[in-house]
């Protein structure tokens, strides 16, 4: 059985959109690198406490917008709020955890000295560090290669590793680019069980996806493709609103609407 990593009252003194409905806010957003125009008039509202799938396949999109609200991307036009502040935003920093699609670790470091690392930057203590790096290395079931070096790690590993550094400092808002990539069926139904717990507590995550049965594992999704949000609503209304009986039916119904328009 996991431990809960994120605990209540870290929740509260880390969580200014506790008292906002909507934890991350886009309005009209659009981006464009060059002449290619990679988001078009993206409008989302992320309750607090919600986990929010982004589903589309690779290319539409995803990794553009998620960089944009965890703020390391500026948009062309349009507004992005998280917790109530326009972004990019350099004090929100410590209050989002990313996880990108290519892992940012040291590799010629350890695990644990990644984390400590990593763990300084946000301005953890040595004891706060300590803890956490025990919590989070369990939760990806990399305890045992804490002091292994990363350069060893397999492609799995780093992205377990990636996870763990995310959730480090108990961030409040949790912004992962395809989180489970690599990392095996059971380890990721056992993570996944451990997102529902956080969320529980009042964090926010935002999970992007191109896994079809990990849709239904979220609170809310918008469907992607090519730069646009075709679809928004629950698993169960997506499927519900059309008559089929699968999230991929229901993606491939909205495409197909979207490529008439």
């Amino acid at each position: 059985m996991l431990k809960i990593l994120i605990k209540p009252k870290d929740i509260e003194k880390n969580s200014p959109c506790l008292d906002n409905p909507h934890c991350i806010v886009v309005r009209n957003v659009n981006k464009s690198f060059g002449k290619n125009h990679v988001l078009k008039d993206i409008n989302l509202e992320i309750p607090n406490g919600h986990i929010y799938g982004l589903l589309g396949p690779s290319g539409c999109g995803k990794t553009t917008l998620v960089k944009i609200i965890a703020g390391i991307l500026e948009a062309n036009s349009g507004e992005t709020y998280v917790l109530g502040q326009a972004m990019p935003q350099l004090g929100l920093m410590n209050k989002i955890g990313y996880m990108a699609q290519s892992d940012a670790l040291y590799s010629s470091l350890t695990a644990g000295e990644n984390l400590e690392f990593f763990g300084s930057i946000y301005g953890m203590s040595k004891a706060e560090i300590k803890r956490r790096t025990e919590e989070v290395m369990e939760l990806v079931n990399l305890s045992a290669d804490i002091h292994k070096p990363v350069q060893a790690y397999s492609g799995g590993m780093k992205r377990r590793l990636s996870l763990a550094m995310a959730i480090m400092h108990n961030p409040p808002v949790l912004v992962l680019d395809e989180p489970t990539v690599g990392i095996d069926p059971l380890l990721r139904k056992s993570i996944w069980e451990e997102f529902h717990k956080l969320a529980a507590q009042g964090v926010t995550l935002l999970v992007t996806t191109h896994v079809m049965d990990e849709a239904d594992k979220c609170d809310n999704l918008a469907m992607m493709r090519d730069g646009r949000l075709i679809a928004k609503g629950t698993s169960q209304d997506l499927q519900e609103r059309i008559g089929v009986q699968s999230i991929e039916e229901a993606f491939i119904y909205y495409g197909g609407q979207q490529n008439e328009n």
